[in-house]
């Protein structure tokens, strides 16, 4: 199912929205799993091409960190990857919709897409509670996707925090 290029490095051009977000639920799991463990939120940056240019989960315990979200970290390493801060073209797939750090910065790096999987309505800024990454007066705005595999990412989050609290 997946393509190669040239390079051997392996390309998702021709991945569902729902095969790409269990990328993204990959990385979730991981962060769960580590210790200390982190909340279950993952993310995938694609190039343009469709190329993997980088994943993450949540590493906020890990590194303690309040910035180190999957988003954050995804796109920090896909600018790496590229050389480039600029992601234009590139999309973004996440398990849990973007707060608003987050959001600005998907629109400071200029990722064309981004693929949610569940909502947050408490700190959602990609259309819950706030919208930033379609704010007509910024000057990018981003396609958005939601809901894809969003009960199964939900349950992820819901079964992590119930975890903890019969701890």
């Amino acid at each position: 199912m997946t393509d190669s290029l040239d390079d051997g490095a392996p390309t998702h051009e021709a991945l569902t929205d729902d095969e790409l977000m269990g990328l993204a639920i990959a990385e979730a799991r991981a962060a769960a799993d580590r210790e200390p463990a982190d909340v279950p939120i993952g993310a995938v940056v694609l190039g343009a091409d469709g190329q993997v240019l980088a994943a993450a989960g949540n590493r906020r315990e890990a590194d303690e960190d309040p910035t180190a979200h999957a988003e954050i970290l995804a796109l920090r390493a896909a600018a790496r990857a590229t050389g480039r801060w600029n992601l234009t073209g590139a999309t973004l797939v996440v398990t849990l919709e973007p707060c608003t750090m987050c959001a600005g910065a998907i629109v400071l790096s200029r990722i064309r897409r981004v693929v949610v999987g569940a909502m947050d309505p408490k700190a959602g800024a990609a259309g819950s509670l706030y919208d930033l990454v379609r704010e007509p007066r910024l000057n990018h705005r981003v396609e958005l996707t939601t809901g894809v595999r969003g009960e199964e990412c939900g349950d992820l989050l819901r079964d992590f925090f119930r975890a903890r609290r019969t701890r």
